[in-house]
C-alpha cells in the first residue's frame, strides 16, 4: 500500500505518515499534491514540508527506510 513520510519544517512534532492503496503523488510548481480514487487529499508547499518520503512496508509488514539493503551488492 502507498504510504509517505512527510517530514515538516518545525520539526518531528508536525510530521506526518498518509497511506491508502490508492494514493498518488504528483507535483505542480511548488506543491507536492496527494491523490486517491476520490481526487485531490492533501496539498503542501515546499514551505510546509522539508522532505517527502515513501515508505511503502514490505512483504512482511515492516516499513522500508534508506538503509534497507535488497540482495546482494553490485559487482563492478
Amino acid at each position: 500500500m502507498p504510504a509517505y513520510l512527510i517530514k515538516h519544517k518545525r520539526g518531528p512534532s508536525g510530521d506526518a505518515i498518509i497511506e491508502d492503496p490508492d494514493l498518488t503523488l504528483a507535483f505542480s510548481g511548488d506543491w507536492a499534491i496527494f491523490s486517491d480514487s476520490d481526487g485531490p487529499t492533501l496539498a503542501l508547499t515546499t514551505d510546509q514540508a522539508t522532505s517527502i518520503q515513501r515508505i511503502d512496508p514490505d512483504d512482511d509488514g515492516q516499513e522500508q527506510d534508506d538503509t534497507t539493503i535488497k540482495g546482494p551488492a553490485p559487482q563492478e
